[in-house]
């Protein structure tokens, strides 16, 4: 089949929803398929379409209905359009009228839905490939915290936490990811200089993020709105546990009885929750074997399988 996938951030944004466009057009190339990926649909004949977000993809999700409504439109919620946008935007409502499917990334995505779209919705979790481990610093504790600072991220929390911590910690976290305004840069400018526990590292490419996860020993997820972190499987891939707040995107990725949740925004609690990864075994080897628990819905066979099912029921009917 043509497929035109549709993704709101091109190549130089390196965030998320450009990493899951990329890696489903290799599946879906792998697959047979011919697969044009673009910001914005340039009207050029496609037997299907993949959007990933309501809202910011409704332009090309209109253009494409309305020109060729019998033909199969796919629409992947991420994460501000699943918990915020469909909820209020009435571009995002219609999106989700138009979809022939809904695709969400983590088990409780269809929570969020009304009942007549649960039946077209479908479950995808993002997968990263296996990862070597490398030796940890020594005399450190090694937690990372990944993405761009911005609000729905919450960046700042763990900065916070590290405060909290004891005195004999050897925790040391640094944050990846680049400002997405001035304002965030000042304020992350400001956070290292008080909290020396915590160091901005700014924007790196994916290959030293994924270095650097390979010898960490904790990530943190802070976000107060998450639609289902592809970072959680980059960890996940390099066997390192997760430190996550307690909204439904992180439970959907890491499973309801996951022993890592603190809630969010509450830095105190964060901060307890480091300490016990880096001075209790037992709390750690606890987190590692949850996590591992999960890694087998997050691998790229997996992942490649269920988006070529969603395809493949509309090659079956058209067929």
């Amino acid at each position: 089949m043509r497929i035109a996938l549709i993704t709101p951030y091109g190549r130089q944004h390196r965030n998320g929803n450009w990493h899951t466009a990329a890696r489903w057009a290799h599946f879906l190339r792998e697959a047979g398929h011919t697969v044009r990926v673009q910001v914005e649909w340039d009207g050029r004949p496609a037997d299907l379409m993949l959007a990933l977000h309501a809202r910011r993809s409704y332009a090309s999700i209109r253009t494409f209905a309305e020109k060729f409504p019998s033909r199969p439109l796919v629409l992947t919620l991420t994460g501000t359009d699943l918990y915020r946008d469909i909820h209020e935007d009435a571009d995002a409502q219609q999106s989700l009228e138009w979809a022939h499917r809904i695709i969400v990334l983590q088990e409780r995505g269809p929570d969020e839905l009304a009942a007549h779209l649960v039946p077209k919705t479908r479950v995808i979790y993002q997968s990263a490939p296996d990862s070597a481990r490398l030796p940890s610093p020594a005399h450190t504790f090694e937690v990372l915290a990944i993405g761009h600072l911005r609000t729905e991220k919450d960046p700042f929390r763990v900065a916070l936490a590290t405060a909290y911590l004891p005195e004999y910690s050897h925790i040391r976290v640094t944050h990846l990811g680049g400002a997405l305004s001035e304002e965030m840069a000042d304020t992350a400018e400001m956070a290292q200089n008080k909290l020396p526990r915590w160091i901005w590292a700014g924007d790196v490419p994916h290959k030293t993020v994924l270095q650097r996860l390979s010898r960490a020993q904790l990530l943190v997820i802070s976000s107060v709105m998450e639609g289902g972190a592809n970072v959680i499987c980059e960890a996940l891939a390099a066997d390192v546990p997760v430190l996550a707040s307690h909204m439904p995107g992180n439970i959907g990725m890491l499973g309801e009885d996951y022993p890592g949740y603190f809630p969010v925004g509450d830095e105190r609690q964060l901060a307890r929750l480091m300490s016990k990864a880096e001075s209790d075994p037992a709390f750690y080897a606890d987190l590692v074997s949850h996590a591992r628990s999960r890694r087998g819905l997050m691998r790229p066979e997996q992942e490649a399988s269920r988006l070529r099912q969603v395809v493949a029921e509309f090659e079956q009917t058209s067929g």
